[in-house]
């Protein structure tokens, strides 16, 4: 199996701080590998080192395929806001790419002014070079897999600066995608894709018959799509077997055994020190007991011979113990984790929010007709459905911010909303993180300091201003507004994005716990299977559909209704069998009297078996 790449005792530091060190990893083709851990962990800078970007500060990279074959989605996409949503996406094809633009330049001056034989020569030989390069194939391709993640003809001349940011991923993706690179990275592939766009390229991942090396929080794709788990930790790298949930069992496996070590070394250290402890408390009283010269002679060659095997038990006692320090297994150690518990201000009345006959769109698109829904205490709603259908609007709906152009919104008096919104503009950008505390009623700087550490907040960081955080800061600062909104129902427009998992998982515990009602929007399908007890979808072409019940319940009925399907369609085939050979019997005549007797049992048992039916 060929070595894709190789990296021995890798490291990487910035301004003198360690990024991460002892970096040993072997990729073989075909592998599908995840690059795991937390923010800051440096994963984006490692995927840099291997793509040759960044030089390691000590270590080598070995390649065994050329950097020519690998293509790399970044996270970012400054140098492509200049370019139309089309040659955006054939930009990252290199030559076919500057062919087509040099023809496409050829072709207006050909059509503007006189054409002279230069002109035309160039032009042929282009031609001929897109040909033979198999341009007219590139190009299908790049429509298909553009039309494919939702990027229709109607998209292709628009600028990419314009676009969506889920847009502009599908756009960067179809551009890798069509290139078919021998070696696949994907920072961050699944923000902002709906469950449709998500799907697609999950499947298509799993049919990819490359390399594929990505980065992303997204726990039911890196189930679904990867391999193997690689995390990155600042001592070092570890790989393993399988999707996310493999590497959660195995990870939680490891830590309850190496606790289990640890108590046992530490309990076998504290004998060895009690041990040594009662020798030097005997050596102690022997030297007491020799200056007072109180034993005779006859006795001193037995305390002589006892103080002897003394010392040597407890010489062997110490070479023990400083064994057992050279070999001692860690306290296993958790990450940092974001403390979160969220309350709610009370709230009896059982109806929360009403939605009468609701209508709403945008000019001529409509997102609503006379749409209907209830919303009440306790209640967990998740709102699904591809980019574009509705969903953030239906939130503002809810909370207010828009009114529709037919119906009703009703809310109960004494409803206090809290709202986490996907572009985070909720916060004050030009506050510190400490004064969006400090405007609190009784809000004390001690307090303020205590509050923003359990967010992961450190000392240095309470004086950011807020619009210079990353966007991982900036959601878990809007948790922290969120702490103090005392609101008995949460509306959640893609609360987890950009958070990495291990803080997606708190975020998930505390919203469990969460006592009021919740709205969520999001893309995090393991979120919605762990929240959800209500499904709305939407989408561009049929009404909302509103399910009662989890995601594993929906799953469920839909199996059981794919069943019943299935089911239904062996019935009827089997019908058609036997009313197809009743039909031929009932027209046979002729034949021995005992032929005759036989086809009329033949027909008696087809009817039966049809009635049966």
């Amino acid at each position: 199996m060929l070595n894709i790449v190789k990296t021995k005792h890798i490291a990487k530091e910035f301004k003198g701080k360690t990024v991460f060190e002892n970096i040993d990893l072997e990729i073989y083709e075909g592998e599908r590998l995840a690059l795991f851990g937390v923010n800051g962990a440096g994963k984006t800078t490692l995927l840099q080192i291997l793509t040759g970007q960044l030089e390691p500060d000590r270590g080598n990279v070995e390649r065994g395929v050329p950097l020519e074959q690998w293509g790399y989605m970044t996270q970012t996409s400054e140098e492509l806001m200049y370019l139309t949503a089309l040659d955006a996406a054939g930009r990252e094809s290199g030559e076919l790419w500057q062919i087509k633009r040099r023809l496409k330049e050829l072709e207006q001056a050909m059509a503007t002014g006189e054409v002279d034989s230069d002109l035309l020569e160039e032009y042929g030989q282009r031609l001929e070079q897109y040909e033979l390069s198999g341009g007219f194939d590139w190009e299908t391709g790049l429509e298909k897999h553009l039309t494919m993640l939702h990027i229709g003809p109607e998209l292709w001349q628009v600028p990419f600066a314009d676009l969506s940011g889920g847009q502009k991923t599908r756009v960067r993706l179809a551009a890798l995608l069509v290139k078919r690179p021998e070696v696949l990275l994907l920072d961050e592939p699944t923000n902002h894709l709906d469950e449709e766009s998500m799907n697609w390229l999950e499947d298509w991942l799993r049919h990819y018959e490359g390399t594929v090396i990505v980065v992303s929080h997204d726990r039911t794709f890196l189930d679904r799509v990867v391999t193997g788990v690689c995390e990155l930790t600042e001592s070092g790298l570890k790989k393993y077997k399988g999707g996310y949930s493999d590497y959660r069992r195995e990870k939680d496996r490891e830590l309850r055994e190496q606790e289990a070590l640890y108590k046992k070394q530490k309990q076998a250290r504290e004998a060895l020190e009690e041990s040594i402890r009662k020798y030097q408390e005997w050596f102690h009283q022997a030297e007491k007991s020799a200056d007072k010269n109180t034993e005779t002679k006859a006795a001193l060659p037995y305390y002589k011979a006892k103080a002897k095997k003394n010392i040597s038990r407890y010489h062997a006692k110490q070479k023990e113990l400083e064994r057992l320090e050279s070999e001692s297994v860690e306290k296993p150690k958790s990450g940092p984790k974001v403390n979160l518990q969220l309350g709610e201000g009370g709230f009896s009345a059982r109806v929360l929010v009403r939605l009468e006959q609701l209508s709403f769109g945008y000019g001529t698109k409509k997102l609503f007709d006379k749409f209907s829904l209830i919303l009440s205490r306790g209640d967990r709603l998740a709102v699904r459905g591809p980019n574009g259908a509705g969903k953030s609007t239906l939130l503002k709906l809810i909370m207010g911010e828009l009114v529709p152009s037919e119906g009703t919104v009703w809310q109960h008096p004494a409803l206090k909303i809290g709202y986490f919104s996907q572009e985070l503009e909720v916060l004050n950008e030009e506050e510190t993180l400490l004064d969006s505390l400090l405007r609190l009623p009784s809000m004390t700087e001690t307090h303020a300091r205590t509050l923003l550490g359990c967010f992961l907040f450190k000392r240095e960081d309470v004086f950011k201003r807020i619009g210079d955080l990353s966007m991982g800061e900036k959601c878990r600062a809007a948790f922290v507004q969120l702490y103090f909104s005392g609101a008995n129902l949460l509306v959640l427009d893609e609360p987890t994005n950009y958070l990495d998992i291990s803080t997606r998982e708190v975020i998930e515990e505390a919203l469990s716990a969460y006592p009021g009602a919740l709205v969520v929007v999001s893309h995090d399908r393991m979120l919605i299977r762990k929240l959800a007890d209500r499904l709305l979808t939407v989408s561009h072409t049929e009404e909302p559909h509103l399910f009662e019940g989890t995601v594993q319940e929906e799953e469920e009925q839909l199996a059981r209704h794919n069943g019943a399907l299935k089911e239904d369609t062996d019935r009827e085939n089997a019908r058609l069998a036997l009313e197809w050979e009743l039909t031929r019997l009932l027209n046979e005549d002729g034949g021995s009297d005992e032929e005759a007797a036989a086809r009329i049992t033949n027909i008696r048992r087809l009817r039966s078996e049809l009635e049966q039916l």
